[in-house]
């Protein structure tokens, strides 16, 4: 595996109808996520707690997870990027590696998240709360699916990957907010 090429060694490649599919296909990806909670009528049923006394503290702890891995994803981008200062000097080659497994990671630990809320719950717009949280778990895997497109076609301009990753982090903590703190904050912390 290869790490990611500092801004120095991208080149500044415009827009174009490439980079125009990749933002269609992941607003397709979120338009047809939050249609199919719409339509689909939801089942009311829990999943595989994996381990918790119930879903909403599996929910609300995977979320934590991912949210804490994403953030540890701004901060090693930040470093790989060479954004943090010299104090720190160049990112060794494991935090490369960090950074993509970390990824991955919170990736997994999201699917089981949004497979219940999707699956058993459905579209939700009671209160804003709720509204905005649906909005924001609709939003994430669109986004999730043009910084990955992205990534793997080395398309757009150099800023675009930094503004993507950032853009799925700003959008994973906005679920957190949403889900795990007003759970942690009406049913208690630890939760479990």
């Amino acid at each position: 595996m290869t790490a990611l090429a500092p801004p120095s060694a991208t080149t500044n490649r415009p827009f174009n109808s490439t980079l125009l599919t990749m933002f269609a296909a992941g607003g397709l990806v979120s338009l047809s996520l939050g249609v199919y909670a719409n339509v689909h009528t939801p089942t009311g049923q829990g999943i595989v707690a994996f381990g918790f006394p119930a879903v909403l503290p599996m929910k609300a702890w995977f979320t934590t997870g991912a949210a804490f891995l994403a953030l540890t994803q701004a901060i090693s981008a930040a470093w790989m990027w060479g954004k943090l200062g010299s104090r720190l000097g160049a990112a060794p080659g494991w935090v490369a590696q960090g950074h993509r497994w970390s990824g991955v990671v919170a990736f997994l630990l999201t699917l089981p998240v949004a497979y219940h809320c999707l699956w058993a719950l459905g579209w939700q717009g009671a209160t804003s709360r709720v509204l905005i949280h649906s909005l924001l778990g609709c939003a994430f895997y669109g986004a999730l699916t043009v910084k990955l497109l992205v990534l793997r076609t080395h398309a757009g301009p150099s800023w675009m990957l930094p503004v993507l990753g950032g853009t799925l982090v700003t959008i994973l903590v906005g679920v957190w907010f949403t889900s795990s703190l007003w759970f942690f904050t009406n049913f208690g912390f630890p939760g479990i």
